[in-house]
């Protein structure tokens, strides 16, 4: 058996050195990155996920401010003014004073308590998206984790055959030198290699541009990881319910709740717009202070109830309320949309699933079988000199490997996505 040398451009070494470097330059004690240690990110600070915290937190404070419109106030008021008694021969002189009023209002006939509902109804369905949201980012970590273990082996299989038409191209040199073969066959080989050469470094590539992703999903960019585990992924492995089963869980779905409930809001709120003109109902106590007043009216204390009722408003409510009704219509023909949307996207992630699970597992299976028998082959007939194409069936039996663990990670997100989407875990089909 023979040593052979691969000499690569000096581009290509400065590439392959850098990105190694990155890479283990990242390694946490080298201790190999998990599954499940990423998905703790998911609960970590993430602009996507800040971003709907802060969404929650402005529905908080609309729903503060609105049940705050029957809260008491207190209000100091000086005035600084003029006035002349109504009685005969009365001088116009300083009638300055200062005031305290509180004022509660009693009731509204509706105002304040629509408006609360409707602001109680945004937080809940800010609550559900903020849910939604820490799920997406857990799918998101998972799909990334699964990019960088598939580009992992690609490029070891993509390595294996750039590595077995060096070989074939350096035996055509000497072939070549020994008048055995045209220059027309030693171009093929080379330029055959050199094309498994360029795939075999776009492999290597994409190794540290999934990083970069992983590591940007996690929110720790910069912190790439070098080795990560191959998680086993038992829930693979459970029974699939029937679809119809599923139906009921769709009105569970957090994106069809949270639906319901910016469109109960919506309803809400136009209640509260059609109360604007009921009367309002308010208690009031003052306490005046008077300073060099010729007046005779001189009220310490004054305290009573107040009716208001708004007799004429033009059209700024009437206006108002077109607008929130058609805004509630709209709402209406999403949350029928939305709901179609997830069933659909139901019976799609559940086809997907099953159609792994029963068939390309299976198929994939049968194969990677196979490559295995044939490496075993490959490596008898090597062993006694017959052929010399092992190389090339190792990376037939890493490309097999690679197929397989790739239907196991669409497997687990698929399941991973069905069960967001329906809010809850996959329920166990019945037993006939």
């Amino acid at each position: 058996m023979r040593l052979v040398r691969v000499v690569l451009p000096v581009h290509v070494l400065r590439a392959v050195f850098l990105c190694c470097v990155s890479i283990s330059a990242s390694a946490q004690e080298g201790k190999p990155l998990t599954l499940a240690r990423a998905l703790q990110a998911a609960e970590a600070p993430h602009p996507d996920l800040q971003i709907a915290e802060a969404e929650r937190d402005l529905a908080l404070a609309d729903q503060t401010f609105a049940g705050a419109r029957q809260d008491l106030s207190v209000t100091l008021e000086g005035r600084l003014q003029g006035a002349q008694s109504s009685l005969p021969g009365a001088d116009f002189g300083a009638d300055n004073s200062v005031r305290l009023l509180a004022r509660k209002n009693l009731f509204d006939f509706g105002r304040s308590a629509n408006g609360v509902g409707a602001a109680r109804a945004v937080t809940e369905a800010r609550d559900r998206s903020l849910l939604e949201e820490r799920d997406q980012r857990r799918i998101d970590i998972m799909a990334r984790y699964f990019d960088v273990l598939m580009a992992d082996l690609r490029y070891v299989a993509d390595s294996e055959f750039m590595t077995v038409a060096y070989l074939n191209f350096d035996r055509g040199r000497d072939r070549y030198n020994q008048k055995l073969l045209s220059k027309v066959d030693l171009s093929a080989l080379e330029a055959h290699f050199q094309d498994l050469l360029v795939k075999r470094n776009e492999s290597q590539i994409q190794q540290r541009l999934t990083r970069v992703l992983l590591a940007a999903a996690m929110n720790q960019p910069g912190q790439l990881a070098s080795d990560l585990e191959d998680p086993k992924l038992p829930g693979n492995e459970r029974a699939l319910p029937a679809y119809e089963t599923l139906l009921p869980l769709i009105d569970q779905s957090p994106r069809i709740q949270a639906s319901k409930m910016f469109l109960e809001a919506s309803r809400q709120r136009m209640e509260s717009l059609r109360a604007e003109n009921n009367p309002s109902l308010d208690a009031e106590v003052e306490a005046n202070d008077y300073a060099n007043r010729r007046l005779q009216g001189r009220d310490a204390v004054r305290a009573g109830v107040v009716l208001s009722w708004p007799l004429y408003q033009g059209n700024r409510n009437a206006a108002q309320l077109m607008r929130e009704q058609a805004q509630f219509h709209k709402l209406q023909a999403e949350a029928e949309n939305l709901k179609r949307n997830v069933a659909q996207s139901t019976l799609t992630l559940l086809i997907e699933a099953e159609q792994l699970q029963k068939t390309a597992r299976n198929s994939a299976k049968v194969q990677a079988d196979y490559r295995d028998l044939d490496l075993e082959r490959a490596r008898g007939q090597y062993e006694v000199e017959l052929k010399t194409n092992l190389g090339e069936t190792e990376a037939f039996t890493v490309e097999a490997k690679l197929r397989q663990r790739a239907i196991e990670y669409r497997l687990a997100l698929t399941l991973a996505k069905l069960e967001a989407l329906l809010g809850q875990p996959l329920p166990k089909p019945d037993k006939k």
